[in-house]
């Protein structure tokens, strides 16, 4: 049975039981959480990209070069296993007591972390930090629709978007000054006192609709979704840089994937309470807002992980430098989302958003396969603002049509099985886009060195070239006729890879087409 929550001035957030009376204290309140729920967001995002240009530095320290990806990985395959569980979880036993674990987890891991002393420590703090890391970002945008009803809902999502775009170029940047400056264990320490405010502003204001639903944990399912997304991810992770994609490793992660991934779904058939309900793909909102949304993380995660490479490359920067450049793909995408959100929120109509990216998506994707090592500068960043106003238009209002798919009572399940399907599909199309950028930097490379002559061997220190030894630093004090050849090698292996995502995003617009425009709930309801 569910009852209506009523409100005195819909569209305003909707005051839970629980919570203050009075449209001031409501107000404040939803204030309160939320700025707590964007720093505890923030945590989460922000690691998963500050250690990509502090790691270098890191296994340096702790001579652990062989063990450098699982830093990494192991982080990300922890994050993705744990988001449907706290979805579910959250759904039947309620969210204040979930969030306060997985934030209190997320520290104790940053504890581990900073005090390692050996590569082995330092994974597990890592895993452990996605083990409450999954929780935060799942259980962030649940809290708002237990507390803001969908109407109202689009000015925070698009806000937690933004939060999410900015931790994507923040991230790195942050993690190479510490490296380079304060020390790298302040990647952990910088997570204690931010969590704890979070904690204690979770623990003191976050007022939530209480469940007391009885249900059978779904084990089967959990232990072959493990599974499953730890081989997806490895796969994705591995494939074409620890091995070759032909390998046997390769070859058996791939069949592991398949097979367990055929386990999942007969477990959640065949399971009173499944971790995610095969229901929720009779949903076409669901099914076409999870596809387009994976759309849109491909091309976000596919730029986000080589740009900054081929601005070092092209432009000759230091890493930082190359971060920061970054920047106006964020301004776009935290301009447009936090607009988006707000229409959304102010006059209902949603749909023409989505779409509205796939364009822009599209454009800016063909202007940035038209990049060439004479482009200025600044036209090269206006398409990076471009790029980041497409994400931005689509990227959290996808999120809204999928909780307005379902009964407030379903959120968790239906946001966590949302961004469960994005976080898998981003990571296998960034490994798309990488195989297919090394793929072709490694032949045009030999193509364009083997034609410089002999001379080449001479210039790189004799021998074979080795790939792996070309640094920005080093590519930079190269003779110009070896260095123009590079920078054009990595401009021509990228550019393109651009134009290929481009039918992708097309068959986005098609699929976006085909969601319907549902008008978005002005009440909060709760379960009984």
């Amino acid at each position: 049975m569910t009852t209506k929550l009523t409100t005195e001035d819909v569209p305003q957030p909707v005051v839970p039981p629980q919570s203050p009376t009075g449209q001031d204290a409501n107000k404040r309140t939803i204030f309160m959480v939320f700025a707590g729920l964007i720093v505890s967001m923030l945590l989460s995002a922000l690691d998963q990209t500050v250690f990509s240009t502090a790691l270098p530095t890191i296994v340096g320290e702790l001579d652990g070069v062989n063990h450098m990806l699982w830093v990494t990985t192991g982080y990300l395959v922890a994050v993705t296993i744990m988001m449907p569980i706290y979805g579910k979880l959250g759904d039947m036993m309620g969210r204040k007591t979930l969030f306060l674990g997985a934030l209190t987890v997320f520290l104790i891991g940053s504890v581990i972390g900073g005090f390692a002393t050996n590569m082995t420590w330092l994974i597990i703090a890592r895993v452990v930090q996605g083990l409450g890391g999954g929780g935060l970002m799942i259980l962030s945008q649940a809290i708002i629709a237990d507390i803001v009803p969908v109407r109202d809902r689009g000015k925070y999502m698009g806000v937690m978007g933004a939060v999410f775009g900015l931790s994507s170029v923040v991230g790195p940047v942050l993690g190479g000054w510490f490296a380079e400056s304060i020390g790298w264990r302040w990647v952990f320490w910088m997570n204690l006192p931010i969590g704890i405010i979070a904690i204690i502003i979770a623990a003191t204001v976050l007022k939530l609709p209480k469940h007391d639903t009885k249900f059978t944990f779904d084990v089967w399912g959990t232990l072959t979704m493990a599974v499953a997304v730890t081989s997806i991810i490895l796969i994705a992770s591995w494939g074409g840089v620890e091995y070759e994609w032909g390998s046997a490793t390769i070859i058996n992660l791939i069949i592991t994937a398949i097979v367990f991934s055929a386990l999942f779904v007969w477990a959640e058939a065949t399971a009173t309470d499944p971790l995610i309900p095969l229901k929720v793909f009779q949903s076409r909102n669901f099914v076409l807002a999870t596809i387009t949304g994976l759309f849109i993380g491909i091309a976000m995660f596919g730029v986000l992980a080589y740009m900054p490479t081929y601005l070092q490359m092209v432009t000759g920067v230091n890493a930082t430098g190359s971060g920061l450049m970054m920047f106006p793909m964020v301004v776009g995408l935290m301009g447009m989302a936090m607009t988006t959100g707000a229409l959304a929120s102010k006059t209902g109509k949603y749909k023409w958003m989505p779409i509205a990216s796939m364009v822009v998506l599209a454009i800016s994707l063909w202007l940035l396969s038209t990049l060439t090592v004479e482009t200025p500068l600044w036209v090269l960043l206006s398409y990076m603002f471009l790029l980041g106003a497409g994400i931005g238009l689509g990227m959290q209002i996808l999120v809204l049509v999928v909780q307005n798919s379902f009964s407030d009572h379903e959120v968790g399940m239906a946001t966590a099985s949302n961004n469960f399907f994005r976080e898998i599909g981003a990571s296998l199309g960034g490994a798309f886009v990488g195989a297919q950028f090394t793929t072709r930097l490694t032949d045009l490379l030999g193509e364009r060195m083997s034609a410089l002559g002999p001379a080449v061997a001479s210039a790189m220190g004799g021998g074979k070239m080795d790939m792996n030894s070309l640094t920005p630093a080093r590519v930079n004090q190269l003779p110009d006729a070896i260095h123009d050849v590079i920078v054009g090698a990595y401009n021509d292996a990228l550019t393109p890879v651009f134009l290929l995502l481009i039918p992708m995003i097309a068959a986005g617009f098609v699929t976006v087409m085909f969601i319907k425009e549902v008008p978005l709930r002005a009440k909060l309801e709760t379960a009984e």
